[in-house]
């Protein structure tokens, strides 16, 4: 391919596999520049079919044939073992092998995750990527939701540092302003990984915006750009927000349903109805911070608009120097970390 900037995608991941992926390469090719091309790793036969039926992008598009698809059910461990030749590795190989500047999949996660960290290894000394995603009424960034469920000061700080670089990527803001989230906003509220990160955070000389706890309300209100916790507390946090988001648009289906009345004023609301459905939309990418590399997973139920989306965020990210950006930070985390705390008793019922 000509084309210097080249995104792998793995087309048979996912629920749907090529019916959303072709369709989505097509959206995304509307609006990204003329010097983005694909790599479409998968069943050659099916992709080349569906690709037929739009000649316009075959120029921006190379098929890379893959004899086996890993399952949505399978184990990281049972992928890994017989991962090698599948269209998921073939993706993520590419990036390695300089094919690809960004690989997008909607396959397993946890078969992604161990594929990615095998392939590209992690970057600045880390040990686990961390998923990221952003908040859809205020893009707010939110990390981690799910990669690292049991997480150590350290190990929130990295999140912060890598959280801080992909907002300013993905979102245009030259200087993020960062929050660790917490059970309230004092000083001494919180368990000891989360008051360290804080005091590392905020005495530790790394180049952050840091503006100190947020709390659980705070997510939806963008008091801070990007909000740094733990996979566990992260993913539950989440879920919450996307069962909610469910909740209302139900409960507004059966209100503009319930009569006549209410069905003429639904079709008289449809337009604002409609933006309000796609402002409470899930972010349909989730990238893997830590990699030397960009992996975004999509998710597996995706639509081919939400499969397009991914791509024109990988795009963006491949433009980006955010990898570099947590690579300069981390160089300075040993030095913050190695700062000795200031010795003070414990408040009475400060965990509280």
């Amino acid at each position: 391919m000509t084309q210097p900037l080249v995104i792998s995608i793995d087309a048979m991941g996912g629920d749907h596999g090529p019916p959303v992926v072709i369709p989505a390469v097509v959206r995304a090719i509307a609006s990204l520049p003329r010097d983005v091309g694909f790599l479409l790793h998968g069943d050659e036969s099916v992709i080349r079919a569906g690709l037929a039926k739009h000649p316009d992008i075959a120029g921006r598009c190379e098929v890379r044939h893959a004899e086996r698809v890993i399952a949505m059910d399978e184990k990281p461990a049972q992928a890994l073992r017989r991962g090698k030749g599948t269209s998921m590795w073939n993706a993520v190989e590419a990036v390695r092998e300089g094919q690809a500047v960004a690989a997008v999949s909607a396959g397993n996660t946890g078969a992604l995750m161990a594929i990615s960290k095998l392939i590209l290894r992690m970057c600045a000394d880390l040990e686990r990527p961390a998923l990221v995603t952003s908040i859809p009424t205020l893009m707010t960034t939110f990390l981690d939701v799910g990669a690292n469920i049991d997480c150590d000061a350290e190990r929130l700080v990295e999140f912060a540092i890598m959280g801080e670089a992909y907002h300013r990527a993905a979102h245009g803001v030259p200087r993020p302003t960062v929050g660790l989230l917490n059970v309230g906003s004092e000083e001494m509220k919180g368990h000891e990984e989360v008051r360290e990160a804080h005091r590392v955070l905020r005495e530790g000389k790394l180049d952050l915006d840091y503006r100190g706890f947020v709390e659980g309300d705070d997510i939806t209100r963008g008091s801070v750009d990007v909000i740094v916790t733990d996979g566990f507390t992260g993913n539950v946090a989440l879920k919450a927000m996307e069962g909610a988001a469910r909740f209302m648009n139900a409960e507004l289906r059966g209100a503009f349903t319930s009569g006549l009345m209410a069905t003429l004023g639904a079709v008289l609301a449809r337009p604002a109805l409609l933006k309000f459905r796609e402002r409470m939309s899930p972010t349909p990418a989730a990238p893997l911070l830590g990699l030397n590399g960009i992996v975004l997973k999509c998710h597996g139920g995706a639509s081919d608009r939400d499969f397009a989306m991914a791509l024109r965020l990988a795009a963006d990210l491949s433009r980006s120097d955010f990898s570099a950006e947590i690579e300069r930070n981390m160089r300075r985390l040993p030095c913050a970390l190695a700062e000795p705390a200031p010795e003070a008793a414990a408040p009475e019922g400060a965990t509280e």
